[in-house]
Protein backbone atom coordinates (compact mmCIF):
# COMPACT_ATOMS: atom_id res chain seq x y z
CA UNK A 1 0.00 0.00 0.00
CA UNK A 2 1.53 3.36 -1.56
CA UNK A 3 1.48 6.16 1.71
CA UNK A 4 2.28 8.86 -0.36
CA UNK A 5 -0.72 11.88 -1.68
CA UNK A 6 -3.07 13.66 -0.23
CA UNK A 7 -5.51 12.39 2.01
CA UNK A 8 -9.19 13.42 2.16
CA UNK A 9 -9.68 14.70 5.89
CA UNK A 10 -5.69 16.46 6.51
CA UNK A 11 -6.54 19.66 8.53
CA UNK A 12 -8.99 18.45 10.85
CA UNK A 13 -8.27 17.41 14.55
CA UNK A 14 -10.26 15.51 15.63
CA UNK A 15 -10.17 15.21 20.25
CA UNK A 16 -10.94 11.66 20.64
CA UNK A 17 -11.82 10.02 24.35
CA UNK A 18 -13.09 7.15 22.58
CA UNK A 19 -11.92 2.95 24.31
CA UNK A 20 -12.41 -0.36 23.42
CA UNK A 21 -13.66 -0.91 20.05
CA UNK A 22 -16.95 0.67 18.81
CA UNK A 23 -15.53 4.47 19.21
CA UNK A 24 -11.80 3.40 18.08
CA UNK A 25 -12.97 2.11 15.37
CA UNK A 26 -14.99 5.34 13.82
CA UNK A 27 -11.47 7.53 14.65
CA UNK A 28 -9.41 5.00 12.77
CA UNK A 29 -11.45 5.18 10.01
CA UNK A 30 -10.87 8.79 10.31
CA UNK A 31 -7.46 8.42 10.64
CA UNK A 32 -6.64 6.56 7.90
CA UNK A 33 -7.97 9.24 6.23
CA UNK A 34 -5.74 11.96 7.03
CA UNK A 35 -7.41 13.50 10.33
CA UNK A 36 -5.08 14.13 13.20
CA UNK A 37 -5.96 12.34 16.03
CA UNK A 38 -4.84 13.16 19.44
CA UNK A 39 -6.45 10.76 21.84
CA UNK A 40 -6.91 11.02 25.49
CA UNK A 41 -6.00 7.83 27.32
CA UNK A 42 -6.02 6.69 30.97
CA UNK A 43 -2.56 5.68 32.66
CA UNK A 44 -3.78 2.20 34.16
CA UNK A 45 -5.56 1.56 29.82
CA UNK A 46 -5.76 -2.07 29.60
CA UNK A 47 -4.93 -2.66 26.02
CA UNK A 48 -6.38 -5.27 23.84
CA UNK A 49 -3.15 -7.29 22.87
CA UNK A 50 -0.19 -5.14 21.63
CA UNK A 51 -0.03 -1.66 20.99
CA UNK A 52 1.98 -1.32 17.88
CA UNK A 53 0.09 -4.13 15.99
CA UNK A 54 -2.31 -6.66 17.15
CA UNK A 55 -5.94 -5.59 18.05
CA UNK A 56 -5.23 -2.69 19.90
CA UNK A 57 -3.01 -1.31 17.47
CA UNK A 58 -5.83 -1.89 14.79
CA UNK A 59 -7.71 0.06 16.74
CA UNK A 60 -4.99 3.18 17.42
CA UNK A 61 -2.95 3.63 14.00
CA UNK A 62 -2.20 6.54 12.77
CA UNK A 63 -3.37 8.17 16.37
CA UNK A 64 -0.71 10.00 19.27
CA UNK A 65 -1.49 9.28 22.56
CA UNK A 66 -1.71 11.05 25.66
CA UNK A 67 -1.94 10.48 28.75
CA UNK A 68 -4.10 12.96 30.90
CA UNK A 69 -5.46 12.34 34.44
CA UNK A 70 -9.05 13.60 33.74
CA UNK A 71 -10.07 13.00 37.87
CA UNK A 72 -8.02 16.07 38.30
CA UNK A 73 -9.48 19.17 37.74
CA UNK A 74 -5.75 20.41 36.21
CA UNK A 75 -6.11 17.19 33.57
CA UNK A 76 -9.61 18.64 32.72
CA UNK A 77 -7.93 22.10 31.87
CA UNK A 78 -5.86 20.73 29.42
CA UNK A 79 -8.69 18.72 27.81
CA UNK A 80 -10.47 21.56 27.09
CA UNK A 81 -7.45 23.79 25.86
CA UNK A 82 -6.84 20.68 23.51
CA UNK A 83 -10.67 20.76 21.99
CA UNK A 84 -10.27 24.91 21.46
CA UNK A 85 -8.06 23.73 19.09
CA UNK A 86 -10.12 20.74 17.70
CA UNK A 87 -12.48 20.71 15.08
CA UNK A 88 -14.57 17.29 16.70
CA UNK A 89 -14.72 16.03 19.79
CA UNK A 90 -15.94 12.35 20.15
CA UNK A 91 -16.66 9.98 22.85
CA UNK A 92 -18.56 6.41 23.38
CA UNK A 93 -19.05 6.80 27.31
CA UNK A 94 -22.66 6.83 28.54
CA UNK A 95 -24.26 9.79 28.16
CA UNK A 96 -23.55 11.47 31.40
CA UNK A 97 -19.60 11.49 31.73
CA UNK A 98 -18.73 14.23 29.06
CA UNK A 99 -21.19 16.66 31.13
CA UNK A 100 -18.98 15.77 34.55
CA UNK A 101 -15.77 16.83 32.56
CA UNK A 102 -17.19 20.12 31.33
CA UNK A 103 -16.77 18.70 27.62
CA UNK A 104 -20.47 18.48 26.83
CA UNK A 105 -21.46 20.41 23.76
CA UNK A 106 -23.02 23.14 25.71
CA UNK A 107 -19.41 23.66 27.25
CA UNK A 108 -17.83 23.21 24.13
CA UNK A 109 -19.23 25.55 21.90
CA UNK A 110 -18.48 28.21 24.58
CA UNK A 111 -14.83 27.83 23.95
CA UNK A 112 -15.29 26.87 20.72
CA UNK A 113 -18.71 27.67 18.60
CA UNK A 114 -18.32 25.89 15.46
CA UNK A 115 -16.87 22.90 17.32
CA UNK A 116 -18.54 19.36 15.95
CA UNK A 117 -19.76 17.36 19.28
CA UNK A 118 -19.78 13.51 18.77
CA UNK A 119 -21.39 11.26 21.59
CA UNK A 120 -21.77 7.10 20.71
CA UNK A 121 -23.18 6.26 23.98
CA UNK A 122 -25.51 2.54 23.82
CA UNK A 123 -28.54 4.49 24.26
CA UNK A 124 -28.33 8.17 23.38
CA UNK A 125 -29.09 11.23 25.29
CA UNK A 126 -32.68 10.62 25.42
CA UNK A 127 -35.19 8.25 27.14
CA UNK A 128 -35.43 5.73 30.11
CA UNK A 129 -31.87 3.88 29.21
CA UNK A 130 -29.93 7.36 28.64
CA UNK A 131 -27.00 6.60 31.78
CA UNK A 132 -27.00 3.04 31.12
CA UNK A 133 -23.71 1.58 30.18
CA UNK A 134 -23.49 -0.91 27.55
CA UNK A 135 -21.18 -3.28 25.67
CA UNK A 136 -21.83 -5.18 22.16
CA UNK A 137 -23.09 -8.38 22.74
CA UNK A 138 -25.53 -6.92 24.91
CA UNK A 139 -27.05 -4.60 22.58
CA UNK A 140 -26.81 -7.24 20.01
CA UNK A 141 -28.86 -9.40 22.12
CA UNK A 142 -31.31 -5.85 23.10
CA UNK A 143 -31.67 -5.44 19.20
CA UNK A 144 -32.75 -9.14 18.58
CA UNK A 145 -29.55 -9.96 16.68
CA UNK A 146 -28.41 -12.91 19.34
CA UNK A 147 -32.14 -14.56 19.10
CA UNK A 148 -31.21 -15.11 15.07
CA UNK A 149 -27.65 -16.52 16.00
CA UNK A 150 -28.67 -20.22 16.67
CA UNK A 151 -28.93 -23.24 14.99
CA UNK A 152 -32.53 -24.35 13.64
CA UNK A 153 -34.17 -25.41 17.00
CA UNK A 154 -31.51 -24.72 19.09
CA UNK A 155 -31.22 -21.63 21.65
CA UNK A 156 -29.37 -18.21 20.71
CA UNK A 157 -25.66 -19.03 20.65
CA UNK A 158 -24.43 -15.07 19.78
CA UNK A 159 -21.26 -14.40 17.56
CA UNK A 160 -17.24 -14.87 19.04
CA UNK A 161 -17.25 -11.57 17.68
CA UNK A 162 -18.94 -8.02 18.36
CA UNK A 163 -20.85 -7.21 15.47
CA UNK A 164 -22.53 -4.22 17.25
CA UNK A 165 -19.09 -2.54 17.61
CA UNK A 166 -18.11 -2.61 14.45
CA UNK A 167 -21.11 -1.41 13.06
CA UNK A 168 -21.31 1.65 15.30
CA UNK A 169 -17.70 2.78 14.60
CA UNK A 170 -18.48 2.89 11.10
CA UNK A 171 -22.00 4.77 11.72
CA UNK A 172 -19.87 7.18 14.08
CA UNK A 173 -17.39 7.65 11.08
CA UNK A 174 -20.03 8.61 8.50
CA UNK A 175 -21.78 11.16 11.30
CA UNK A 176 -18.42 12.79 11.65
CA UNK A 177 -18.45 13.18 7.84
CA UNK A 178 -22.09 14.58 7.49
CA UNK A 179 -20.88 16.97 10.55
CA UNK A 180 -18.13 18.33 8.68
CA UNK A 181 -19.82 18.73 5.33
CA UNK A 182 -22.47 20.48 7.49
CA UNK A 183 -20.12 22.79 9.14
CA UNK A 184 -18.09 23.29 5.38
CA UNK A 185 -21.54 24.35 4.02
CA UNK A 186 -22.73 26.94 6.96
CA UNK A 187 -20.48 27.14 9.60
CA UNK A 188 -21.83 25.98 11.76
CA UNK A 189 -20.77 22.93 14.57
CA UNK A 190 -23.41 20.85 15.97
CA UNK A 191 -23.87 17.79 18.19
CA UNK A 192 -24.43 14.20 17.50
CA UNK A 193 -26.20 11.93 19.38
CA UNK A 194 -25.47 8.44 18.29
CA UNK A 195 -27.85 5.55 19.59
CA UNK A 196 -25.57 2.27 19.06
CA UNK A 197 -28.38 0.58 20.19
CA UNK A 198 -30.05 1.83 17.08
CA UNK A 199 -27.12 1.46 14.80
CA UNK A 200 -27.34 -1.99 15.05
CA UNK A 201 -31.18 -2.30 15.00
CA UNK A 202 -31.48 -0.57 11.95
CA UNK A 203 -29.68 -3.18 10.66
CA UNK A 204 -31.41 -6.20 11.93
CA UNK A 205 -33.04 -7.09 8.60
CA UNK A 206 -36.43 -9.13 7.92
CA UNK A 207 -36.24 -11.03 11.41
CA UNK A 208 -36.77 -8.10 12.96
CA UNK A 209 -39.65 -7.26 10.93
CA UNK A 210 -41.98 -10.37 10.61
CA UNK A 211 -41.68 -9.82 14.76
CA UNK A 212 -42.97 -6.02 14.81
CA UNK A 213 -45.21 -6.84 11.69
CA UNK A 214 -46.89 -9.86 12.22
CA UNK A 215 -45.61 -11.29 15.66
CA UNK A 216 -44.05 -14.40 14.34
CA UNK A 217 -40.56 -15.15 15.35
CA UNK A 218 -39.01 -16.62 12.09
CA UNK A 219 -36.86 -19.90 12.30
CA UNK A 220 -32.75 -19.31 11.55
CA UNK A 221 -32.07 -20.73 8.52
CA UNK A 222 -28.74 -21.71 9.62
CA UNK A 223 -26.72 -22.98 6.39
CA UNK A 224 -29.56 -22.65 4.23
CA UNK A 225 -30.26 -20.48 1.36
CA UNK A 226 -31.64 -16.60 2.29
CA UNK A 227 -31.99 -15.96 -1.42
CA UNK A 228 -33.04 -18.21 -4.46
CA UNK A 229 -33.53 -21.98 -3.38
CA UNK A 230 -30.70 -23.85 -3.66
CA UNK A 231 -29.21 -27.03 -2.74
CA UNK A 232 -26.76 -28.43 -1.90
CA UNK A 233 -26.17 -25.02 -0.20
CA UNK A 234 -23.77 -25.11 3.19
CA UNK A 235 -20.83 -25.06 4.51
CA UNK A 236 -18.52 -28.23 4.59
CA UNK A 237 -16.02 -30.06 6.18
CA UNK A 238 -12.65 -30.75 4.58
CA UNK A 239 -9.89 -32.35 5.10
CA UNK A 240 -7.34 -30.98 7.32
CA UNK A 241 -7.26 -28.83 10.41
CA UNK A 242 -10.56 -27.15 10.95
CA UNK A 243 -10.43 -26.59 7.20
CA UNK A 244 -14.12 -25.92 5.28
CA UNK A 245 -15.59 -24.53 1.97
CA UNK A 246 -19.06 -23.10 0.79
CA UNK A 247 -20.89 -24.92 -2.03
CA UNK A 248 -24.01 -23.38 -3.39
CA UNK A 249 -26.06 -25.16 -6.60
CA UNK A 250 -28.70 -22.72 -7.93
CA UNK A 251 -29.75 -24.92 -11.23
CA UNK A 252 -30.42 -27.83 -13.06
CA UNK A 253 -26.97 -27.42 -14.61
CA UNK A 254 -25.07 -26.45 -11.63
CA UNK A 255 -26.34 -29.74 -9.84
CA UNK A 256 -24.83 -31.92 -13.27
CA UNK A 257 -21.18 -29.99 -13.10
CA UNK A 258 -21.31 -30.87 -9.22
CA UNK A 259 -22.41 -34.28 -10.16
CA UNK A 260 -19.99 -34.89 -12.65
CA UNK A 261 -17.07 -33.33 -10.66
CA UNK A 262 -18.06 -36.11 -7.71
CA UNK A 263 -17.34 -38.70 -10.14
CA UNK A 264 -21.83 -39.36 -10.92
CA UNK A 265 -21.61 -41.87 -7.39
CA UNK A 266 -24.65 -43.62 -7.69
CA UNK A 267 -26.41 -41.54 -4.51
CA UNK A 268 -26.63 -38.92 -7.35
CA UNK A 269 -29.28 -40.69 -9.38
CA UNK A 270 -31.70 -41.44 -5.95
CA UNK A 271 -35.29 -40.41 -7.22
CA UNK A 272 -34.98 -38.29 -3.66
CA UNK A 273 -32.18 -36.02 -5.52
CA UNK A 274 -33.76 -35.57 -9.08
CA UNK A 275 -34.62 -32.32 -9.02
CA UNK A 276 -34.31 -29.29 -6.96
CA UNK A 277 -37.64 -29.50 -5.23
CA UNK A 278 -36.33 -33.14 -3.80
CA UNK A 279 -33.13 -32.23 -2.86
CA UNK A 280 -34.77 -29.22 -1.00
CA UNK A 281 -37.08 -31.17 0.91
CA UNK A 282 -34.03 -33.42 1.68
CA UNK A 283 -31.26 -31.28 2.47
CA UNK A 284 -29.72 -32.74 5.84
CA UNK A 285 -29.07 -36.25 3.84
CA UNK A 286 -27.63 -34.53 0.78
CA UNK A 287 -25.09 -32.34 2.93
CA UNK A 288 -23.94 -35.70 4.33
CA UNK A 289 -22.69 -37.43 0.93
CA UNK A 290 -21.23 -34.06 -0.10
CA UNK A 291 -19.47 -34.03 2.67
CA UNK A 292 -18.25 -37.79 2.48
CA UNK A 293 -16.85 -36.19 -0.49
CA UNK A 294 -15.15 -32.89 0.63
CA UNK A 295 -13.04 -33.99 3.97
CA UNK A 296 -11.27 -36.37 1.52
CA UNK A 297 -9.96 -33.36 -0.27
CA UNK A 298 -8.48 -29.77 0.74
CA UNK A 299 -10.26 -26.83 0.97
CA UNK A 300 -8.88 -25.49 -2.02
CA UNK A 301 -9.23 -28.34 -4.40
CA UNK A 302 -12.50 -28.54 -3.59
CA UNK A 303 -12.77 -25.11 -4.36
CA UNK A 304 -10.83 -24.90 -7.16
CA UNK A 305 -12.08 -28.28 -8.67
CA UNK A 306 -15.48 -26.86 -8.64
CA UNK A 307 -15.25 -23.61 -9.71
CA UNK A 308 -13.59 -24.90 -12.86
CA UNK A 309 -17.26 -26.34 -13.29
CA UNK A 310 -18.85 -23.21 -12.89
CA UNK A 311 -20.18 -24.31 -9.78
CA UNK A 312 -20.25 -21.25 -6.71
CA UNK A 313 -17.46 -22.49 -4.24
CA UNK A 314 -15.24 -20.93 -1.62
CA UNK A 315 -12.62 -21.75 0.72
CA UNK A 316 -13.82 -20.46 4.04
CA UNK A 317 -11.17 -18.24 5.40
CA UNK A 318 -9.02 -18.04 7.66
CA UNK A 319 -6.05 -15.31 8.68
CA UNK A 320 -3.33 -17.43 7.01
CA UNK A 321 -5.86 -17.65 3.75
CA UNK A 322 -6.26 -13.64 3.98
CA UNK A 323 -3.03 -12.82 4.26
CA UNK A 324 -1.87 -14.82 1.08
CA UNK A 325 -4.76 -13.89 -0.87
CA UNK A 326 -3.90 -12.87 -4.18
CA UNK A 327 -6.65 -10.52 -4.96
CA UNK A 328 -5.79 -8.44 -1.73
CA UNK A 329 -2.61 -8.25 -1.80
CA UNK A 330 -2.65 -7.10 -5.79
CA UNK A 331 -4.74 -4.26 -4.29
CA UNK A 332 -1.89 -3.45 -1.52
CA UNK A 333 -4.92 -3.94 0.85
CA UNK A 334 -2.31 -5.21 3.79
CA UNK A 335 -0.51 -2.06 5.47
CA UNK A 336 3.21 -3.21 5.87
CA UNK A 337 4.24 -1.11 8.65
CA UNK A 338 7.84 -0.80 10.65
CA UNK A 339 7.07 -0.37 14.35
CA UNK A 340 9.70 0.10 17.19
CA UNK A 341 9.31 -1.07 20.61
CA UNK A 342 12.01 -2.07 23.51
CA UNK A 343 14.59 -1.26 21.11
CA UNK A 344 13.59 -3.43 18.01
CA UNK A 345 12.10 -2.59 14.81
CA UNK A 346 9.63 -5.31 13.67
CA UNK A 347 7.20 -5.00 10.94
CA UNK A 348 3.74 -5.23 11.56
CA UNK A 349 0.92 -6.03 9.27
CA UNK A 350 -2.77 -4.17 9.80
CA UNK A 351 -5.42 -4.20 7.62
CA UNK A 352 -6.00 -0.97 5.13
CA UNK A 353 -8.94 1.02 4.34
CA UNK A 354 -11.58 -0.67 2.40
CA UNK A 355 -12.09 2.17 -0.76
CA UNK A 356 -9.83 3.91 -2.92
CA UNK A 357 -10.19 7.52 -3.46
CA UNK A 358 -8.68 8.32 -7.00
CA UNK A 359 -7.29 11.89 -5.50
CA UNK A 360 -6.85 11.23 -1.81
CA UNK A 361 -6.22 7.77 -1.26
CA UNK A 362 -6.44 7.20 2.02
CA UNK A 363 -3.74 4.93 3.95
CA UNK A 364 -2.17 3.61 7.18
CA UNK A 365 0.05 6.12 8.33
CA UNK A 366 1.83 4.46 11.64
CA UNK A 367 1.40 1.74 13.89
CA UNK A 368 -0.64 2.33 16.94
CA UNK A 369 0.90 4.54 19.22
CA UNK A 370 2.65 3.45 22.73
CA UNK A 371 0.58 4.37 25.67
CA UNK A 372 1.56 8.20 26.45
CA UNK A 373 3.98 8.44 23.66
CA UNK A 374 2.91 11.53 22.60
CA UNK A 375 2.12 13.57 25.69
CA UNK A 376 5.00 15.73 25.39
CA UNK A 377 4.87 16.47 21.87
CA UNK A 378 1.27 17.18 22.08
CA UNK A 379 1.48 19.95 25.21
CA UNK A 380 4.38 21.38 23.40
CA UNK A 381 3.01 21.70 19.94
CA UNK A 382 0.25 22.74 20.56
CA UNK A 383 -0.28 24.43 24.09
CA UNK A 384 3.43 25.61 24.15
CA UNK A 385 3.75 24.21 27.21
CA UNK A 386 7.25 24.34 28.51
CA UNK A 387 9.66 21.85 29.87
CA UNK A 388 9.44 22.75 33.00
CA UNK A 389 5.69 22.87 33.23
CA UNK A 390 5.51 19.48 31.94
CA UNK A 391 7.67 18.13 34.11
CA UNK A 392 5.50 20.07 37.09
CA UNK A 393 2.58 18.30 35.29
CA UNK A 394 4.19 15.12 35.45
CA UNK A 395 5.18 15.34 39.16
CA UNK A 396 1.54 15.84 40.18
CA UNK A 397 0.10 12.87 38.28
CA UNK A 398 -1.59 14.92 35.75
CA UNK A 399 0.06 13.79 32.91
CA UNK A 400 2.13 10.95 31.91
CA UNK A 401 4.78 10.01 29.18
CA UNK A 402 5.32 6.77 27.77
CA UNK A 403 8.52 6.12 29.29
CA UNK A 404 7.66 6.87 33.11
CA UNK A 405 4.76 4.88 32.42
CA UNK A 406 6.70 1.89 31.27
CA UNK A 407 9.46 2.39 33.94
CA UNK A 408 6.41 1.98 36.82
CA UNK A 409 5.00 -1.01 34.88
CA UNK A 410 8.29 -2.86 34.52
CA UNK A 411 9.49 -2.05 38.27
CA UNK A 412 6.12 -2.89 38.89
CA UNK A 413 6.58 -6.41 37.30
Amino acid sequence: MSRTGRRALEGIRILDFTWVVAGPVAVRILADQGAEVIKIERRDTLDLGTRRGGFSGNLHRGKESTVINMANPRGIAIAQQLAALSDVVIDNFSARVMRNWGLDYDSLKKIKPDIIAVSMSGFGHTGPHKDYVSYGPTLQALSGYTLQMRHPGHEPAGWGYSYADMTGGYSGALAVLMALWHRKQTGQGQFVDLSQFEAISSLVGPGLLDILNNGTLSEPVGNRSQEAPAAPHGVYRCKGDDRWCAIAVFTEAEWQSLCHVLGQPAWTRETRFASLAERLQHQDALDEYIESWTQQHTAEEVMTRLQAADVAAGVVANGEDLDRDPQLRARGYWARLPAQEGGKTEEVILDGPPFKLSKTPGYVAAPGPLLGEHTDDVLRRLLNYSDQQIAQLKAEKVIASHAEIHAERTKRD
